[in-house]
């Protein structure tokens, strides 16, 4: 499996680098792009797939990869962007989103797009399946590590609060959970996103979410005996 080391460098697969990202998303059009969602993950979706996660594009189906799964499945653009850049789809697909033969739809299918691992679309489903599948992987004696996106509106289900107490109570080391925190939550968090998580036992780190350095390190903080949350704050537009 490979992943590169450079933040922004391109990619050995497809000589696309970070700043090749916001064209690649212009080729997406349509009326549900849902912009500002898509963008505030730009920046925590390049590091994890540059840096961060060990998957390789000519092998997605590996059964020592890690995982990666997308709850903030709205907006998927950006991520579609980044899946192109690193050689998972052609480039060519990305003018073909939410069409009707398109595999690019308004949420990701993970039984149509290669390195997608779940298909999203009801909020706060996705952290309950990263903790399964932590569990689940952790049982089997595997090394991979889970880490799951989630946005901050989102986070007020009651799934994610189950999933989060589970997480918590089973100290699943093997889980990192990233939330993007874009004030689209109109309710807000009292005492800040991460306390919901410490409360119940996990690591937590607060990062700007731009910061490529910063999500970085904020990802790979070691955290054997629990896990961990990076909070990665993004400001909405003016």
């Amino acid at each position: 499996m490979t992943n590169a080391t450079s933040s922004k460098g391109t990619s050995p697969d497809t000589g696309l680098g970070y700043e090749d990202l916001p064209r690649l998303i212009t080729l997406m059009t349509g009326d549900e792009k849902h912009s500002f969602s898509a963008t505030s993950t730009l920046d925590v979706l390049w590091v994890l797939y540059s840096r961060v996660l060990k998957i390789d594009p000519n092998n997605p189906e590996d059964p020592a990869r890690d995982r990666f799964l997308l709850s903030k499945g709205h907006g998927p653009m950006a991520y579609y962007a980044v899946l192109a850049a690193r050689g998972f789809i052609p480039v060519e697909t990305l003018p073909t989103f939410a069409q009707y033969d398109s595999i690019l739809g308004k949420h990701p299918d993970g039984q149509l797009i290669p390195g997608v691992e779940i298909g999203s679309g009801s909020l706060g489903h996705g952290l309950p399946i990263a903790t399964g599948v932590a569990n689940g992987l952790r049982a089997r004696g595997s090394a991979s590590q889970v880490f799951c996106l989630v946005g901050d509106a989102e986070s007020g289900e009651g799934s994610g609060f189950e999933a989060i107490a589970m997480a918590g109570r089973l100290k699943l080391s093997n889980l990192t959970a990233i939330v993007i925190d874009n004030k689209s939550d109109s309710n807000g968090w009292p005492g800040g996103i991460s306390s919901r998580f410490a409360v119940e036992g996990w690591s937590t780190s607060d990062v700007d979410g731009r910061d490529q350095g910063a999500i970085h390190e904020a990802l790979v903080i070691p955290h054997s005996d629990r896990p961990h949350v990076v909070v990665a704050s993004v400001e909405p537009k003016a």
